[in-house]
């Protein structure tokens, strides 16, 4: 209702043009992606359900890890479909309504991820350099209010880029040269002014990115320093291990979305630009629940023991 009568524009279409330029790809690309998608689905939902179910694993780290499982999957469910569809069929167009939606929802779990890795940083950093305060301090009621963090400033932050898209004008058929409807793909195509929606886009990215980083280098920097210090070799081995996944996950997931938007001479590379996006959209959703599962022992012990139930049962 609000699209129809608020924004003339609401009859506008666009074309995602995917990786319409390799038509030989085109299914190689799709059983690609659905192998993808079908590991990513399972993987994160399969993440959830182990640590829902298994008692050894409801801890703040575990808890925090589900909430990051159940994002990747949000992500990977609102970009990769579309893709999928569009790499099957002739007709690419998506409405204006349906492109606005898929943009806040994919920008609501990007934000929410970005600052869930920054809550986890902070999750380690209490368990290595304060053990002994860690229950108190990681108690249920703090752990929830960490995890309503990234969801609310995900929302407000898509809320608020949304409304500014909302206010530009479209005219007719848009050609996307992308798979997704992502912030600088709809406004390149925009009859309006622009300007006012980038810049905002732009403040809010760098404030999610910085303020991520920031914690995550500043909690990572102490932790390490602890490390160093602990007597027993075993004791540092212990606490590496427990922070290898994390920091795999974040070296990822940032250092992906940092080369592809802060290396200048890759954003004329529309074909970069593409892979890039896959990566963070629909690869690595993909891989995080393989990096949890695979370093944790306990993960996989559980993982184990429900598999073993379920073949019982």
């Amino acid at each position: 209702m609000w699209l129809a009568e608020g924004n003339q524009s609401a009859g506008a279409t666009f074309t995602l043009l995917g990786f319409s330029e390799f038509p030989d790809l085109q299914v190689p690309l799709f059983l690609g992606f659905l192998s993808i998608y079908t590991v990513t689905v399972l993987g994160n939902l399969g993440m959830v359900l182990t640590i829902k179910v298994s008692p050894r694993l409801h801890t703040p780290m575990y808890f925090f890890l589900s909430h990051l499982s159940f994002v990747d999957f949000c992500y990977s469910t609102t970009v990769t479909p579309k893709l999928l569809e569009n790499l099957v069929v002739e007709d690419r167009t998506v409405s204006f309504t349906g492109c606005i939606m898929q943009f806040f929802l994919a920008c609501v779990f990007a934000v929410a991820e970005t600052l869930m890795l920054a809550v986890m940083a902070y999750d380690r950093f209490i368990a290595v350099c304060k053990p002994l305060l860690y229950t108190m301090v990681m108690s249920p009621k703090v752990c929830a209010s960490l995890v309503a963090g990234p969801y609310t400033w995900g929302v407000v932050s898509s809320l608020t880029l949304t409304y500014f898209l909302l206010e530009l004008s479209f005219c007719g058929s848009n050609i996307i040269n992308n798979f997704v409807c992502e912030h600088s793909v709809i406004v390149s195509v925009s009859c309006s002014d622009p300007y006012i929606s980038q810049v905002l886009c732009f403040v809010i990215a760098i404030f999610n990115e910085v303020s991520s980083l920031v914690i995550i280098l500043t909690t990572y920097i102490s932790i390490f320093a602890t490390i160093i210090k602990m007597p027993s070799a075993g004791g540092r081995q212990k606490a590496f291990s427990t922070c290898a996944s994390h920091l795999t996950a974040i070296t990822i997931f940032h250092g992906t979305i940092l080369f592809l938007y802060c290396v200048p001479s890759f954003k004329n590379s529309w074909l970069i630009v593409k892979v890039g996006t896959a990566i963070y959209t629909v690869v690595i959703p993909m891989l995080n629940p393989l990096i949890y599962s695979l370093r944790n022992k306990d993960v996989k012990e559980s993982v184990r023991k429900l598999m073993n139930h379920l073949i019982q049962f």
